[in-house]
């Protein structure tokens, strides 16, 4: 009779235990998400989130390639719709985004999205690191025209077409598109088809873009990493060092091959550059 209490014992116990992995789960974690963490060796660090931004005549797809490098990796990752509109619009846009997001996050942006994201991140905590690609890093005060202009090599405002739009509070604004004749100076090292398909899903950004000042650095206290495109004719390749080099940047990689679009032509070289910066800060 012994025995058969003890078998009732281990069963009941063995249903206890099933219990609670089951209430664990249903309150939307894990039984092992539940086990408590030591600060034990081999503890894993916390990931940080990879976010994405985008610049002109783009939308968050032209990350499609270096998100997928990332999520092979484990990370997390959120491309953010950059609405193109200028800064007064767009960076409290992504930096609500920002709000969003609990933990830390690798803050990447693309082009203008630098512009948007030096603007976005100032005094966001869980903002661990800026990693620019091919982007513009303003100072207070600096306008997107005043740093395409500040080296000579840019040429994409030759092959960009105006088109007037009408304003919510009734103004014209304009829009500027890529024509159908900017792949080189705006993506010479990918395909033709690929560039095709970009030049007709792109998104215009508002003219106004370039002569809105910027209102904050968050590069003088988030660290940053840097992508300077060898062969960048829209952003001069000076411009990036510069710009990088006045950042502070802790790394900073040259693909002497690459256009502006360094994310759909090395997207496994970008990708490396967010890992290195999200190694640094976890």
């Amino acid at each position: 009779m012994s025995t058969e209490v003890s078998r009732r014992q281990v069963l009941a116990a063995g249903a206890a235990l099933a219990g609670s992995a089951a209430l664990v789960a249903g309150s939307g974690g894990t039984a092992a998400a539940a086990a408590p963490t030591g600060s034990g060796k081999g503890e894993s660090k916390v990931k940080p989130t990879i976010v994405l931004v985008h610049g002109g005549y783009a939308d968050s797809s032209c990350w499609n390639a270096t998100i997928a490098e990332l999520q092979c990796k484990g990370y997390t990752t959120i491309c953010g719709s950059n609405p193109l509109r200028g800064i007064p619009t767009d960076a409290p846009y992504i930096a609500s985004l920002l709000n969003s997001i609990s933990g830390p996050v690798v803050l990447v942006a693309h082009s203008m999205g630098g512009t948007v994201t030096t603007n976005a991140a100032a005094g966001k905590a869980n903002v661990k690191a800026l990693v620019y690609i091919s982007a513009f890093v303003p100072d207070v005060g600096e306008t997107q025209g005043d740093l395409i202009n500040k080296f000579p090599g840019s040429e994409v405002l030759p092959v960009s077409v105006p088109v007037p739009y009408t304003k919510a509070d009734g103004t014209t604004g304009t829009d500027l598109y890529l024509s159908k004749d900017g792949q080189a100076a705006f993506a010479a090292d990918i395909s033709t088809t690929a560039f095709q398909v970009l030049q007709a899903t792109q998104r215009p950004f508002d003219a106004a873009s370039f002569t809105y000042p910027t209102t904050a650095a968050a590069w003088k206290t988030i660290p940053v990493w840097g992508l300077v495109a060898g062969r960048d004719k829209a952003i001069p390749p000076a411009c990036e060092r510069w710009m990088y080099a006045r950042a502070n940047a802790r790394k900073i990689v040259e693909v002497p091959t690459s256009s502006h679009v360094a994310m759909l032509s090395h997207p496994k070289t970008v990708a490396g550059l967010i890992v290195d910066a999200a190694e640094a800060v976890s």
